[in-house]
């Protein structure tokens, strides 16, 4: 059971719980979730099963798109509707143009300060935890991206600003924070929010993939194969002599010589995908190989 597939987390749910949920269902042996969804979130939540998990890094590393709804006037502890209000302020009035002349100003490269209310951790222990229990330590910014951020209406594509609430949709790095980004833009827009609501509509490269619910995961799973989950990865097709060197930790000379160390797909000479290596000059070496025996083929029942 090698394989991705594309959950589409339900309301409520933490992303560990959904995660155990399928793994039984599926009887996979192993699995990991990529960028957990705060049970608050609904949207998709890639599971790698198997030898799967070892290019789970890979997928992490790709853009996320949020569709997210912003209630303004109130500041909660916990950045959602989860938490409890400790500030409010008065909403001004403010036009479509205005808001895309603020929205404008939040994209691109930017420092993002994590929340306390996140699952970093703090000499071991998560900062959620030390949040519950009334601590606040100092968080380091990180980078961050912001590739698009515009108005998500209903009507017109408009800002939604009814009952003071505005929704957006971001395409976004790794490591952005909605939450942390919803109070940014409502503070830009002179008074204070959070997020009422949050979805995650596609994970790099799956924006086109369809999602399964958990009801359709029990009835008929679809498990996509685990090199869908790496195509801009240029691919390989060795010979077993070199499939065999590389299984054994050796290097292989290679016939080309791409500028700086380069990340690839592997295929063995019956054209099975078995890892991913790295080409530094004209050599090849394996980086994260599937265990010797699995295979990448996905049966006919559940590939869907």
């Amino acid at each position: 059971m090698n394989g991705i597939l594309l959950l589409d987390k339900p309301l409520g749910l933490s992303s560990n719980r959904a995660l155990q949920i399928v793994k039984h269902r599926v009887g996979a042996a192993k699995a990991g979730h990529v960028g957990s969804l705060d049970p608050l979130a609904t949207g998709m939540l890639p599971i790698c099963l198997g030898e799967a998990t070892k290019i789970a890094g890979e997928i992490l590393s790709g853009r996320k798109h949020y569709q997210f709804t912003v209630k303004l006037g109130a500041r909660t502890a916990t950045g959602d509707a989860e938490g409890e209000v400790i500030e409010t302020k008065p909403v001004p009035s403010f036009s479509p143009d205005e808001v895309a002349a603020v929205l404008e100003r939040f994209k691109g490269v930017q420092q993002q300060t994590p929340p306390m209310y996140s699952a970093l951790k703090k000499e071991g222990q998560p900062l959620y935890k030390l949040a519950r229990a009334g601590q606040e330590v100092e968080r380091s910014p990180r980078s961050i991206e912001i590739f698009e951020l515009a108005p998500a209406g209903e009507a017109g594509g408009d800002p939604e600003v009814a009952a003071s609430t505005l929704s957006l949709g971001a395409t976004c790095s790794k490591g952005t924070y909605i939450r942390v980004l919803a109070e940014d833009i409502a503070q830009a827009l002179g008074t204070c929010g959070h997020v009422i609501k949050l979805r995650r509509s596609w994970v790099e490269p799956f924006a086109d993939e369809p999602m399964q619910s958990l009801e359709e995961v029990e009835q008929a799973p679809c498990i996509l194969p685990a090199d869908r989950g790496v195509p801009q990865l240029p691919r390989l097709d060795l010979s077993a002599e070199d499939t065999a060197r590389l299984r054994h930790g050796q290097p292989v000379t290679w016939r080309k010589s791409p500028e700086g160390a380069q990340a690839v797909r592997l295929y063995d000479a019956a054209g099975e995908f078995f890892g991913i290596g790295a080409l530094e000059g004209v050599v090849l070496r394996p980086r994260r190989l599937w265990v010797e025996g699995s295979t990448s083929r996905i049966p006919r029942l559940l590939k869907g």
